[in-house]
C-alpha cells in the first residue's frame, strides 16, 4: 500500500504537472467512479496536497477531489512504460485541457475516489493524526501521543488517528533502525527508546521521500517509474535472511492481519 513517502512523491510530481489545469472529460470502467465525470468536468485544479495517505485536488467552485490509493493504486501522467505490468491496470482516465491524460492504475480496484465540498473535507481530514513530516511534529508531541497507549508500538505508529501516513513498510523499517521490538507495549517505552523511534521516523520518511518511495509491489511514480527506497530496506519482507546488524535471521509474525518483520536478537521488548 502506498504510504506517506509514496503519496508525498505523487503529490509533488502532480503539482509540477497538472496544477492550474482543467479536467475536460473522464473515462472509467469501475461502477463506483461513474459519477466522477459530471462532477469533475470543467473543474480547474487550484491546489494539490496530501493529508496522511490521501491525495487532495482542490478544485474551482469550492470542491475537492480526494483519492486514497489503497493497496495497488497509483497515478500516471503523460507517457509511461506500458510494458511494466504495474502500469497496465488503468481503470480511470482524467483528460486535461493541455491534451494530456492523468490515468489511474489499480490492479485490485480498491482505491477510493470521491468529490467533496472542500470545507467539509477539511473537517473530515482534521480527524486524522499528526503529520510526521511537519515541524510541529516535535519529540514532545510524539511522546504525548505515545503516553498511556496500551497497544503495541507498531500498532500505535500505524494508527492513522494518532500519526497519519505510516504503514506496514515504514513502521518495520523505523523500529528495526531504532532497535525496538514491534510488539513492545507503547506505554512501557522509556524516553531513550522513544527518542530513537522519533529520530528514525523523521530520518526514514525523509529519505524515502527523497528516493521517491518504495516499489515492493505495484507502486510507481506518476512518470511510471519505481521508487528507489527499496534498496534501503533493512527488514521488511526479509524473512529468513540475515540481519544487516547482527547476522541473525529476520523473523516474520502476524500482528492482526499484517505481517511484521523484525530481528528478535537486535530488537528487544
Amino acid at each position: 500500500m502506498p504510504e506517506l513517502p509514496e503519496v508525498e512523491t505523487t503529490v509533488r510530481v502532480l503539482r509540477s504537472k497538472v496544477l492550474s489545469r482543467t479536467f475536460v472529460d473522464v473515462w472509467t470502467d469501475i461502477k463506483k467512479f461513474k459519477k466522477l465525470g459530471r462532477k469533475l468536468k470543467n473543474k480547474k485544479i487550484n491546489n494539490i496536497w496530501r493529508r496522511g495517505k490521501n491525495i487532495i485536488f482542490e478544485l474551482s467552485g469550492g470542491f475537492s477531489f480526494l483519492v486514497h490509493q489503497k493497496m495497488t493504486g497509483h497515478f500516471l501522467y503523460g507517457n509511461w512504460d506500458k510494458k511494466d505490468r504495474a502500469n497496465s491496470y488503468i481503470h480511470l482516465k482524467l483528460f486535461l485541457d493541455n491534451k494530456k491524460t492523468l490515468a489511474f492504475s489499480d490492479l485490485r480496484k480498491f482505491a477510493k475516489a470521491e468529490i467533496w465540498r472542500t470545507e467539509d473535507l477539511k473537517k473530515e481530514l482534521d480527524l486524522l493524526g499528526s503529520d510526521p513530516l511537519l515541524k510541529e511534529f516535535t519529540f514532545n508531541k510524539f511522546k504525548k501521543i505515545i503516553k498511556d497507549k496500551k497497544g503495541k508500538i507498531k500498532q500505535v505508529l500505524m494508527n492513522q488517528g494518532l500519526i497519519a501516513g505510516i504503514g506496514n513498510i515504514y513502521s518495520d523499517e523505523i523500529l528495526w533502525r531504532a532497535q525496538v521490538h514491534p510488539f513492545s507495549p507503547a506505554y512501557k517505552l522509556k524516553d531513550k527508546k522513544l527518542r530513537k523511534i522519533y529520530r528514525h521516523i523523521k530520518l526514514v520518511l525523509r529519505k524515502a521521500v527523497k528516493l521517491k518511495g518504495t516499489s515492493v509491489s505495484d507502486y510507481r511514480t506518476p512518470e511510471g517509474k519505481k521508487g528507489r527506497f527499496g534498496k534501503m530496506i533493512k527488514v521488511y519482507q526479509r524473512e529468513g535472511r540475515k540481519c544487516f546488524r547482527c547476522n541473525k535471521k529476520i523473523k516474520r509474525t502476524k500482528m492482526g492481519s499484517r505481517s511484521s518483520y523484525f530481528c528478535s536478537y537486535c530488537q528487544k521488548i
